[in-house]
């Protein structure tokens, strides 16, 4: 027992000799001069880490642009989006129950509130049609910000909400609304040729999806709304839409959709997005038979 004993004095003795010896003057090992001569290298170590790391950002900063991307690693073909898009792309209601579609007239109108007539006039150039609003730069003189050119609601027709205010969703008749996502510098079209946009059911539903309206007519991108400049440079920019009317579909029943943006300059589909520059969606609307 003496023995274990004076053992572990003699191992707690070590430790504290250890953490700090009198003799020597060492704490954990090491003198003041050998403490300080390490801190001052890892001192110097890190400032010259940091200032590699601010130089780095700099050299990096000087490359960027605040209005354009240096890189863009979009697809050529812009996606298509539509709105409503309800759950998993599926615009699935009632006619009769106003609650099944009442959801969707409050997004409509929420989004195409920015495209009202009298914000636009406000914000917005009156546009010749069929050409491209270019707004080039003057040497190292940016033209900032850049104009954009008018969208303005009335423009869809019976699907702007202004004459029919529930979308046509309380006749069975719903519009649904197509936008291409945006990409800068993108020229859609040429010799004067806008981009339109088709939409048609897959091939077994092809006899149930009925007649088709497209606002605006024909269902065209107008080449005035490009190019687009980005979000810092052009920040009244409008995105154009397309909405499309299905005047008499087939009730109860489930309809797969697909419409594409047709274009001569435009690829349909890449290696990387077969889906490219089209979407897919399906359409149900319930309705009552009185039997």
């Amino acid at each position: 027992m003496s023995g274990s004993k004076e053992e572990d004095r003699k191992g707690s003795g070590d430790w504290r000799e250890f953490f700090w010896n009198p003799r020597t003057h060492e704490l954990l090992g090491r003198t003041a001069a050998s403490w300080g001569l390490i801190l001052l290298f890892y001192l110097i170590f890190y400032l010259f880490l940091a200032g590699m790391f601010a130089l780095t950002m700099y050299i990096m900063l000087l490359t960027l642009d605040d209005y354009k991307p240096t890189w863009q690693d979009r697809l050529s073909t812009p996606g298509v989006m539509i709105r409503p898009k309800g759950d998993q792309l599926e615009i699935s209601f009632s006619v009769s129950d106003t609650e099944s579609w009442d959801g969707f007239v409050q997004t409509l109108n929420n989004f195409l509130s920015p495209y009202n007539d009298t914000y636009q006039v406000q914000t917005n150039d009156n546009c010749p049609p069929d050409q491209y609003f270019i707004q080039e730069d003057s040497g190292e003189v940016r033209n900032n910000p850049k104009r954009s050119c008018q969208f303005n609601r009335t423009m869809l027709g019976d699907c702007s909400g202004v004459f029919d205010r529930f979308y046509g969703y309380d006749k069975g008749q719903p519009c649904i609304f197509i936008k291409l996502n945006r990409v800068i510098g993108m020229l859609p079209g040429k010799d004067g040729q806008s981009p339109y946009i088709t939409c048609g059911a897959k091939k077994e539903d092809s006899e149930k999806v009925g007649p088709l309206a497209y606002f605006p007519t024909n269902g065209t991108f107008n080449l005035m709304y490009y190019p687009y400049y980005g979000m810092r440079a052009q920040v009244n920019y409008t995105q154009p839409l397309v909405a499309v009317k299905f005047l008499n579909a087939s009730v109860n029943t489930d309809i797969n959709m697909e419409c594409k943006v047709n274009s001569n300059t435009l690829l349909a589909g890449s290696e990387r997005d077969k889906f490219a520059g089209r979407v897919s969606f399906k359409l149900r609307i319930n309705e009552k038979i009185n039997t």
